[in-house]
């Protein structure tokens, strides 16, 4: 069985994956353009989903499984995937820490006006007139109320926060004092201080916040995206930034990546943007990996399900 990995992968999970699966044959390599010559004897695939194509898919004639390193899969040729039955799974839920971490972060940036507060001390400008926000009592909006979500909200409510979510239909989740389907989405736009964006990119998802659903916002309002770019209309971000007509944002993502050196998102000063790095973490590849090893398990006939397995038609 030859397991390609276009993922770093140290001698130390390589071992865990031979101590379930001896025979297992694994190639590490740097790039999918450096395993092409071999992709045909995969049976299974390590990536980070960012580097297939349907091309590539078609000439892994042998692939059964792909597993993927990342939780986005905007990227990936599902069509080709479908047409050739091939399993995917995902590392779903291992940015739930550094993610709601990165959140809040922000949250407290916007609430306690640190920005504002490390301008001053760079300009030695002793202001104690700065109003501060509290976070009790103040409301928190989740477009996307999945795993990350659910845990934004859940570290929220330590604060006092109350918390609104949306999902693809409604339910009762303890993080969320209520939960709303697609249909409740200006409801919790309008009644939020807060928004979090943290949706997968599918069809449905494309512009999905658009000029409409950011006019419906408070002007105290924050707009934080963690997502990806293309859920949000930067255009109508940036309108609404410039004029002050919501008070802020916090971005994580960008329709183009890197983010252009002249974008006018650099210059705002109600921006806090970061380098796509909101799930980073020292133990990101041993979480994702932990999800892998699980699932070779099962694939190799132990008892069990498997996690993290993707719906192909649907794409997440």
């Amino acid at each position: 069985m030859v397991l390609i990995t276009t993922c770093p992968v140290s001698d130390r999970h390589v071992a865990k994956m031979k101590e379930i699966a001896s025979g297992l044959d694994v190639r590490v390599f740097p790039s999918i353009a450096e395993a092409k010559d071999q992709l045909h004897e995969a049976e299974i695939l390590i990536t980070y989903g960012e580097d297939l194509t349907p091309a590539i898919v078609q000439s892994c004639t042998s692939l059964k499984w792909i597993h993927v390193l990342s939780a986005g899969l905007e990227l990936m040729p599902f069509a080709q995937i479908q047409l050739q039955n091939i399993l995917v799974t995902n590392a779903r839920g291992i940015h739930t820490g550094p993610m709601s971490e990165y959140t809040i972060g922000l949250i407290l940036m916007f609430s306690r006006r640190f920005v504002e507060m490390f301008h001053n001390q760079r300009a030695q400008n002793w202001d104690r007139s700065i109003r501060i926000d509290e976070l009790d009592g103040q409301t928190l909006g989740v477009i996307g109320a999945g795993a990350i979500g659910s845990k934004i909200a859940e570290r929220a409510k330590l604060f006092g926060m109350r918390t609104l979510g949306v999902a693809t239909s409604r339910r009762d989740l303890p993080e969320f004092d209520e939960i709303f389907d697609r249909s409740g989405l200006d409801e919790v736009l309008t009644s939020s201080d807060y928004v979090v964006v943290i949706v997968p990119l599918t069809e449905e998802t494309d512009g999905m916040i658009g000029a409409r659903e950011i006019g419906l916002m408070k002007d105290s309002a924050v707009l934080i995206n963690i997502a990806r770019g293309q859920v949000v209309d930067e255009a109508a971000l940036l309108t609404a930034l410039q004029e002050k007509k919501i008070r802020g944002a916090g971005l994580d993502v960008f329709q183009q990546e890197p983010l252009p050196e002249d974008h006018p998102f650099w210059e705002l000063d109600n921006v806090v943007l970061t380098p796509h790095i909101s799930s980073r973490s020292p133990k990101y590849m041993e979480r994702a990996q932990g999800i892998f090893l699980h699932n070779l398990a099962i694939y190799t006939g132990a008892a069990g399900t498997m996690q993290n397995m993707i719906d192909v038609k649907k794409g997440y």
